[in-house]
């Protein structure tokens, strides 16, 4: 790359640290590929930190020594996270995503990169902090989520699929209970898919009772892996707590009220602010 002015070579490292997160960069490919001196990249990562931590958009953490460099950890703040998720609420409360049977239609906005991209730097922020090797999600409505999140964490992607394909060579299935339905499911995943005791986040779309979840929990369990987490883009208030097959997650939203005759439909803010 040519040599370029400070204001532009702020601006390109700024857009090479966002797009690489959780990455560490020794301040030599800096240095090499903008032809500055150490000394003036270090200057300007110091401005750059100071911008990020101070508009929120995350954290710039630095690393002495000779394997050493910089990493950025996206983190959104308080505030910017409450108003994402009440865009997300008002969005899901529209009275016309009400299904027969009183189900949420949400494939639309699972289907929108940009809004899916800011949930996973929401389940980035507090999930940045753990020890995670991978992501986990069954296929197929939680996999924008899923990747969206792995993308924020830089981190792997494995998919539970609810059938066997061949193509995935030998694999463990089991079955599982689903908490609201009380039917018996079969989840299944590939050996080569996710290597023993690693420490695994689970991401989904949407949590009832969190059958569907605790079915990946018992599938982690046979491969000796633990699991590091669990986020979900949003969970039903029709199952109280006790009934609730696992407490220990993250939710963005919460539907509370879904009356079909009386087109009636009301989301909240889940347990994000909590965690």
């Amino acid at each position: 790359m040519k040599k370029l002015k400070r204001s532009a070579r702020l601006v390109e490292m700024t857009r090479f640290l966002l797009s690489r997160p959780h990455h560490l960069i020794p301040l030599t490919t800096f240095a090499q590929r903008y032809g500055a001196a150490k000394s003036s990249i270090s200057e300007d990562l110091a401005i750059i930190k100071e911008v990020f931590e101070s508009e929120g958009t995350g954290e710039l953490h630095t690393l002495a020594g000779a394997a050493g460099g910089v990493k950025y950890i996206p983190k959104v703040s308080q505030e910017y996270a409450l108003a994402f998720i009440s865009q997300l609420c008002e969005k899901l409360s529209q009275p016309d995503r009400i299904l027969p049977g009183g189900y949420l239609y949400m494939s639309d906005l699972l289907g929108q990169p940009a809004l899916m991209n800011e949930a996973g730097k929401l389940f980035a922020t507090i999930f940045a902090d753990r020890e995670i090797d991978c992501i986990m999600t069954v296929e197929t409505k939680g996999i924008p989520l899923a990747y969206a999140t792995g993308a924020e964490l830089n981190l792997p992607v494995v998919l539970v699929r609810r059938d066997h394909q061949v193509t995935e060579g030998s694999a463990v299935s089991i079955n599982y209970v689903s908490g609201s339905h009380k039917s018996l499911h079969t989840m299944t995943l590939s050996r080569r898919a996710l290597k023993e005791k690693s420490r695994v986040l689970i991401m989904d779309d949407f949590m009832k009772a969190g059958g569907t979840i605790q079915g990946m929990v018992d599938l982690l369990a046979e491969f000796d892996a633990k699991v590091a987490g669990v986020g979900v883009l949003v969970e039903s208030g029709e199952i109280e707590s006790e009934q609730r097959l696992l407490q220990d997650y993250a939710s963005l939203a919460k539907l509370t009220v879904v009356d079909a005759k009386g087109k009636e439909l009301k989301v909240e803010p889940g347990n994000y602010f909590s965690i």
